[in-house]
């Protein structure tokens, strides 16, 4: 499948969708008889519909998540797959049950190896919260088992799949994502051969649980930013630079994270592999690496499920180069924003044209809009993305010295306050003293905030130890800015005189 292609959606199953669903299940379980009859499927989606996931690609369904709930008492002791799914697939589903039991998780062959079963699992988990139930629980199959059956007894297999001695792609994929093998159960399965009988009762915990307390509001209020602090290093391929650029996304993804922010310019080093006799041919050498790094930084995203903020890159539109900064959904989608206003080093040597639209992109982790470095500066774009209801503003930066850094930290503050909004701010350091224009650097990544009492008493939710590479983790809280649009001390957005002024965006095509 293309990466160009992609355009995934999480969904909630239909009856419309039993065909397909039929013909993934019928590919993953061919011995052990295939799909469900339709009636199984329709009574799961009628009985409760939110615990029936899909993955859509292009309108084509490429994944697939089934669950019930359950008592936890009952099957966090020992029991068999018919307590859950009996002899005529019949699928037992407790409405007032205490806990998420998955049923089956299955991708399709052609969409495996793009992380989406952690995406299912992941929306499972999401699922159990909104619902305040205490756990996910499952009984999972050990396929592998019965390489090992002659030698291992299953506890010793267990064991040896833990410690990453042995993989089984069923357990090792549980324990990957934060499941706890609870007990073994014996004569789970009966017919299934490949586990010789036997499967894990596997747990995971939500640690947010409430007894007796149901959580009505299911939109995502916290939204898990990595910003990354990036250090300006000499490379020798573009495959290296990109190796470097994987290793945040992978590390931001093992948090969790639903969005990465690199800064300005990030892939300047690649210059140092050109003709810098010009710094105009210098950035539109640059530029011709543009277009496959966002491809790769597109591939990053989908695979390691974040929406990943590319910093920004030069792009070459026909004779005009534009420094451009990229969206990159985890659904594949893709989103820019271009730099409008251009510092005079920009215009002077490297001919670099200002854009002329300003959006605010829906994601599914809430609003956000970006502005590159110098934008941040104006406050009428900022002001327009408020009026469109931003919620986090993403500033991917390139400052030289303390002052130069300042004039972005300081404006980018005010931004937050005015337009009641979360801004990051995203800078690099270090040098590369081959390359014309990356002689020094100065930087502080930071993620700001309104200044209220919802939030910290210096508006400053969290900021990186200067001038040194690091990821800044933070996790923004998106209801606060909904109670400050209401009830804040001061109200910047719903006290402005628009009878006396008023910010209008000019070019609306």
């Amino acid at each position: 499948m293309s990466i160009e292609e992609a355009r995934l959606e999480i969904c909630n199953l239909t009856g419309d969708h039993y065909p397909e669903i039929k013909q993934l299940m019928d590919a993953a379980y061919n011995e052990l008889g295939g799909a469900w009859p339709e009636h199984t499927i329709t009574y799961l989606i009628e009985e409760f519909p939110e615990g029936q996931i899909g993955i859509v690609d292009g309108g084509k369904l490429v994944g697939i998540a089934l669950s019930v709930q359950v008592d936890y008492a009952r099957f966090s002791n020992p029991h068999t797959y018919e307590d859950i799914v009996d002899s005529n697939d019949n699928v037992k589903n407790d409405l007032s049950g205490d806990a998420l039991y998955g049923l089956d998780v299955v991708i399709a062959s052609s969409h495996r190896g793009m992380r989406l079963g952690r995406r299912l699992y992941d929306a499972r988990k999401e699922l159990c919260r909104q619902y305040n139930l205490r756990a996910i629980l499952a009984g999972g199959r050990i396929p592998n088992y019965h390489q090992y059956s002659d030698e291992l007894s299953p506890d010793q297999y267990i064991t040896k799949v833990d410690r990453k001695e042995i993989y089984d792609p069923i357990l090792t994929f549980q324990l990957s994502n934060d499941f706890q093998v609870k007990r073994l159960l014996k004569k789970y399965l009966p017919e299934d051969q490949k586990s010789v009988g036997y499967a894990t009762l596997l747990e995971w915990n939500n640690i947010l649980f409430e007894p007796d307390i149901r959580v009505l509001e299911t939109s995502k209020n916290i939204v898990r930013v990595g910003a990354v602090q990036w250090q300006m290093r000499a490379v020798s391929s573009l495959d290296e630079l990109l190796a470097q650029v994987e290793f945040f996304v992978d590390t931001v993804s093992d948090y969790q994270s639903d969005f990465i922010i690199f800064p300005e310019f990030f892939n300047a080093p690649l210059m140092g592999l050109g003709d810098q006799s010009s710094q105009t041919l210098a950035i539109r050498y640059l530029a011709e690496y543009t277009e496959r790094i966002l491809e790769r930084m597109s591939q990053l995203a989908i695979e390691y499920n974040a929406n990943i903020i590319t910093g920004s890159m030069p792009l070459a539109d026909g004779d005009t180069i534009y420094n451009v900064s990229y969206l990159c959904h985890r659904s594949g989608k893709i989103d820019e924003q271009r730099k409008i206003h251009i510092t005079p080093h920009e215009e002077r040597d490297w001919v670099i044209q200002g854009g002329d639209k300003v959006s605010v992109f829906e994601t599914d982790a809430g609003k956000v809009g970006i502005l590159i470095c110098y934008d941040v500066e104006f406050p009428e774009l900022s002001r327009i993305m408020a009026q469109q209801g931003l919620e986090i503003l993403f500033v991917p930066f390139w400052t030289d010295t303390k002052n130069s850094y300042l004039r972005v930290r300081l404006c980018a503050h005010a931004r937050a306050i005015e337009n009641e909004c979360y801004v990051v701010i995203a800078g690099s350091v270090g040098n590369l003293p081959k390359v014309d224009s990356l002689d020094v650097q100065y930087s502080q990544s930071a993620v700001l905030t309104p200044s209220d009492f919802p939030f910290p008493h210096d508006a400053l939710l969290n900021e990186a130890t200067p001038n040194t590479e690091m990821l800044l983790f933070s996790d923004l809280d998106l209801s606060k800015l909904k109670v400050l649009h209401s009830e804040g001390s001061v109200r910047n957005l719903r006290d402005r005189r628009t009878d006396v002024y008023d910010v209008v965006l000019k070019n609306t095509q």
